[in-house]
């Protein structure tokens, strides 16, 4: 499943706390669009690394793939940031 919503939450002390829910799925818009190009650059970068073209774009699918769920927490002298992507 590709990824659809970002939520990024941000938290600092003497500030008003700041949370946004970002559409991911409007970027695949203009991928689709930029879709010929970057399996284009994808392809010669295979040829000159000698690697297979199918592999690579199967990494990059499941990279793509195991997106949602991920969780990064960053904190700092009493800010916070969370990033989720659904």
């Amino acid at each position: 499943m590709i990824p659809s919503i970002a939520v990024v939450h941000v938290h600092h002390p003497h500030w008003r706390t700041l949370r946004l829910w970002l559409p991911l799925f409007l970027l695949w818009i203009p991928t689709l669009f930029l879709a010929p190009l970057v399996l284009l650059v994808l392809l010669i970068v295979c040829l000159v690394g000698r690697v297979s073209f199918f592999r690579a774009v199967g990494v990059c699918w499941a990279i793509l793939s195991s997106l949602p769920g991920t969780d990064v927490r960053v904190s700092t002298d009493g800010n916070r940031i969370l990033v989720r992507i659904l």
